[in-house]
């Protein structure tokens, strides 16, 4: 088993307010309606949506390595932005990796834009990293969503998230 960690950063036109209450505090609602291709439903297995929520993101067909991943959220600072998440069941986790947390921080530039930064840290289940391809696959997947959420706010200025 080797430590690895993934990051990435983003520049979006969407305010961290709206942004955060999209992908963040109401994805379960959102993220179905933002990216309906890949996203069936987003179930709450537990909790109400902050620290200790489990959820299911349950995937269309267009996923082709699996159906769907379950979460857990460890940190959910409304007023700072950062989050963490770890996955507990399914999508990569002991098929490629043994654990994945991930921390997502939102902050906003002095144009109004928010910036995105990501870093994942994941256990490989062998001895060596996961391949640049798996990486670049990773970071693909999150930048899909991410986009497609940006999408679906322009699209929609009278959308307004409603959980914080």
């Amino acid at each position: 088993m080797v430590l690895g960690s993934i990051v990435g950063e983003y520049k979006s036109p969407i305010a961290v307010e709206r942004l955060w209450k999209a992908l963040i505090c109401d994805a379960h609602n959102f993220m179905p309606k933002a990216l309906p291709q890949v996203i069936s439903s987003i179930d709450l297995l537990e909790g109400d949506g902050g620290v200790g929520t489990i959820k299911k993101f349950n995937f269309t067909e267009a996923v082709k390595e699996f159906r769907y991943v379950k979460d857990r959220v460890e940190i959910m600072d409304n007023e700072n932005h950062v989050f963490r998440y770890s996955i507990v069941e399914g999508g990569i986790l002991g098929f490629k990796v043994n654990s994945y947390v991930a921390d997502v921080t939102f902050t906003s530039s002095s144009d109004g834009d928010c910036f995105a930064k990501l870093k994942i840290e994941y256990e490989s289940l062998g001895d060596s990293l996961l391949s640049e391809e798996d990486v670049r696959n990773i970071k693909q997947g999150i930048l899909t969503m991410v986009k497609a959420a940006e999408r679906f706010l322009l699209a929609n200025p009278q959308c307004l998230c409603t959980r914080a």
